[in-house]
């Protein structure tokens, strides 16, 4: 069978996974690959940009393979990458630092000053932003108190996405995705801040050139696509953010359609016509497209709660049990909702949406001797939706109105966790067959790019629903007589967060 394909390439925190599709969006090979996090340091979590590029390669090289075994032809390859990241390069694009990813806390101090002043307000209304230890204008702050010899060396200052397309192409250039996720870049403009780049130290010409996420490159050397096993003209689409595209991916890009993750992280998401901030700072606004804007709100501790629990508090079931998840969700079923009126907010890693603060700490609050382990599964599982359903509320105060969510990540595997989201948040969840959403985004938006289809409608037509879970009336009643004591104890909680935390510098 002679089929064309687009390759979608997501480039995540943990691995590489690339997927071939055809015109139909049905995917024909897949091939992923995982690699490190480093956290020697206390708040540093980098990784080795080689390992990625490596990765990419190998991944791209697996389904070219596998494509051209079915006599397909590769006619594009688009690509997905995970937000925030940071790099140093000379002069000649070698690294003068890890890539330093979004999870890293060593800007926290850098990012409450900014926060505090009437600059950082100002810059997040234009770039989109939230001010917090995540975005690389922060990180590029500490770099000029912290080590001012080595920002002076870098010639460049790029993400993983720009590493990889230098290393093909000999360019820097960023799409106006990954650029409109640095603090860095007027949304409006679509152009890089003056003052943003005059705050952070650094000059115009330190960064790379933005293009529209649609841009098409091409020309690899004769001897990187035979070793990638493409032909050398096959047309390079720089894409987006992972974010960005998981909403596109779903099917998420209609008025009122929200997009729902829950993997080692969690957010929510929807599309909006035009660049669009909150009065609070509490969401961010990210670039899909000229016309489609992106509105929602990241938060730190999804399945890392989870995965928490099974390695904290179950640490005795890896002996015992084969599948230590389908087991402790089979015991949060066990619990009433509410959890028998215990509470988890779920701040293990500090926290961004709504909030943006980085000293939160995680709490169980409401325990008595009537509680006991399982209760502890079901609180830390609806803490994690209490979370979300937060930015939800906030994105509802900026004159969103939900009208559909759709669900995706890890989380989605879990039966019982899919129907508390739909009790949680008082609305039907539906769940796309595909659980990779950013790898068919950035092949949706390669579509468009090469005139395979006319306009997003056409693609969102393409994606397929597993499931649909409807709210149980009795449960949501009960979660609605939660959700305020949640929500008042997460915002009162936040000055002793904060003072918990400096005690803690203190010490060390």
């Amino acid at each position: 069978m002679n089929e064309n394909v687009i390759i979608g390439v997501d480039i995540g925190t943990t691995s590489t996974k690339t997927m071939a599709f055809d015109a139909e969006g049905r995917i024909l090979a897949q091939s992923s690959q995982d690699y490190s996090l480093y956290t020697e340091s206390d708040g540093h979590v980098e990784q080795d940009p080689e390992e990625i590029f490596r990765a990419v390669e190998g991944t791209i090289a697996d389904v070219a393979e596998k494509v051209k075994d079915r006599n397909g032809t590769v006619e594009g390859i688009s690509f997905s990458a995970a937000m925030h990241s940071l790099i140093a390069v000379d002069e000649n694009g070698n690294p003068l630092t890890r890539s330093i990813t979004w999870a890293d806390q060593r800007s926290s101090r850098e990012a409450e000053q900014l926060k505090a002043s009437s600059k950082g307000q100002e810059i997040y209304k234009r770039t989109g932003t939230p001010i917090h230890p995540m975005s690389p204008l922060t990180k590029l702050i500490w770099f000029d108190k912290n080590e001012p010899e080595l920002k002076a060396a870098a010639a460049k200052w790029i993400s993983i996405k720009e590493y990889l397309f230098y290393k093909w192409f000999g360019e820097f250039i960023v799409d106006h995705s990954i650029a409109s996720a640095t603090g860095l870049f007027h949304l409006r403009r679509l152009d890089w801040d003056d003052e943003a780049l005059h705050l952070a130290g650094i000059r115009r010409g330190q960064l790379s050139k933005p293009v529209s996420t649609q841009f098409s490159i091409g020309g690899l050397s004769d001897r990187k696509a035979k070793q990638l096993g493409i032909d050398p003209q096959t047309p390079f689409i720089i894409g987006a953010s992972d974010g960005v595209l998981a909403n596109l991916g779903v099917g998420a890009i209609k008025p009122g359609s929200i997009a729902c993750s829950i993997g080692t992280s969690g957010a929510v998401r929807t599309v909006v016509p035009e660049p669009s901030t909150d009065r609070e700072g509490r969401t961010f606004c990210y670039a899909l497209t000229e016309n489609h804007w992106v509105v929602g709100g990241p938060i730190n501790n999804g399945g890392i709660a989870f995965r928490w629990l099974r390695d904290n508090v179950f640490d005795d079931l890896a002996e015992t049990v084969s599948d230590p998840y389908e087991y402790l969700t089979k015991q949060a079923e066990t619990i009433h909702p509410g959890a028998d009126g215990l509470l988890f907010l779920p701040y293990l890693t500090g926290e961004r949406a709504p909030f943006w603060n980085a000293d939160t700490k995680a709490v169980f609050f409401g325990l008595t001797l009537n509680h006991n382990r399982n209760h502890m599964i079901r609180a830390v599982l609806e803490g994690v939706l209490y979370q979300l359903d937060m930015v939800v509320a906030a994105l509802k105060t900026a004159d969103v109105e939900p009208m559909e969510f759709r669900a995706t990540g890890g989380f989605t595997k879990s039966r019982a966790w899919r129907q508390m989201m739909a009790d949680i948040f008082a609305a039907d969840i539906f769940v796309p067959a595909s659980n990779s959403s950013a790898c068919f985004g950035a092949a949706m938006l390669a579509m468009k790019a090469l005139h395979w289809i006319d306009d997003f409608s056409t693609a969102v037509a393409k994606v397929q629903l597993q499931h649909r879970h409807v709210p149980i009336v009795e449960n949501v009643k009960i979660y609605e007589s939660y959700k305020p004591i949640f929500h008042r104890l997460a915002e009162s909680l936040q000055p002793e967060f904060s003072a918990l935390s400096e005690l803690t510098k203190k010490r060390k």
